[in-house]
């Protein structure tokens, strides 16, 4: 095996990390079918390979496709590793039964609340749904005290979202998980009478800026993004976390998982033990993706409001219906 190291303790450090490492075949490679943000893993990617010595080839690709193509492929998927913005299309290829259990010692690495209570995947990073809102246009006693008071008649045409992406579809699927069918049928109907359908979550954010609509419900990294850029499309938005325990609240687990029928298990494994520890962790909390770091002890970055302060609602990933879901919004007319 050959390494381009620059220094002597880059070689010494190198060595050891290999050490400590499982039996990880020489010079193997793995394939990662990545949904994740291209620019955050890549970074993991960087940064196992550094450690390891390991190849990664990213495929990048939505949640839905990827989830979709991996069950299609079965047993003959060139994948090694799934990684996901949202559970839902992690829960779809468990349901089809690709998945290897995770090595216990990555699961250790990750409270139970960011995995599932299956082990057949682990939590990444994580997200947070917000109302985002036009500062100008909606003071915070106007504000909605619940998801589920965005089915008003007084809401209509003041809020916007976006349907069809999965970031939505897993805001969702979390409303079916919590409040059953009928609940989340009824509101996805008065939905497609209140809102305004925008297409991904930085248009709605822009809209929201713009004063075209009141708010929004979006994950809070769209506005922690572009802060950190010029601010120019958020610098009139505020936003509102729901907390309570209320659908609004919910934290989407961004999902790792090794594929039953990878050709590199222990490279796989390897690397979403590797994600899931200190040095993936790292990466969220200084780089610019402004996810959750979910890994126990380790810190997200500090311009979030803390996980432990949002008060989420407690859902079993696991149990998120993506099929459903769909089938639900398009009898609702919004897909």
């Amino acid at each position: 095996m050959k390494y381009a190291l620059s220094t002597l303790a880059g070689a010494v450090a190198l060595t050891a990390s290999l050490l400590a490492a499982p039996a990880l075949a020489e010079d193997a490679g793995i394939i990662v079918y990545n949904a994740q943000h291209e620019s955050l893993a890549k970074e993991w990617a960087k940064g196992f390979t550094k450690e390891t010595g390991i190849k990664v080839t990213l495929r990048n690709g939505g949640d839905s496709d990827f989830s979709n193509q991996i069950v299609a492929e079965g047993a003959a998927s060139p994948a090694d590793v799934f990684l996901t913005e949202n559970s839902p299309a992690m829960a779809l290829v468990e349901a089809a039964g690709l998945f290897a259990p995770v090595d216990a010692d990555t699961l250790a690495q990750v409270p139970q609340e960011y995995q599932p209570s299956s082990g057949k995947w682990v939590g990444v990073a994580a997200r947070s749904t917000v109302f985002a809102y036009n500062k100008d246009k909606l003071k915070e006693d106007q504000l909605p005290k619940s998801l589920l008071d965005l089915a008003d008649p007084s809401w209509k045409g003041r809020w916007a979202a976006s349907p069809s992406g999965a970031d939505f579809q897993a805001i969702v699927s979390a409303l079916l998980e919590l409040k059953g069918e009928a609940a989340t049928a009824d509101w996805l109907k008065a939905m497609k009478e209140n809102s305004t359908a925008y297409k991904g979550n930085s248009t709605v954010m822009k809209a929201v800026n713009a004063g075209e609509i009141d708010g929004g419900v979006i994950y809070h990294y769209y506005y922690f993004g572009d802060q950190a850029k010029t601010g120019e499309n958020s610098k009139s938005v505020g936003l509102h976390y729901f907390k309570n325990q209320d659908p609004g609240a919910f934290v989407s687990i961004s999902g790792g998982g090794v594929l039953a029928s990878s050709k590199h298990p222990k490279e796989a494994q390897a690397f979403l033990k590797w994600v899931t520890g200190k040095g993936g962790q790292e990466v969220l909390k200084t780089g610019t993706s402004y996810e959750y770091a979910v890994g126990k002890g380790e810190e997200s970055n500090p311009k979030l409001v803390p996980l432990a302060d949002l008060q989420a609602p407690k859902v079993d990933p696991v149990k998120l219906n993506s099929k459903k879901v769909i089938d639900l919004m398009t009898q609702a007319g919004l897909l």
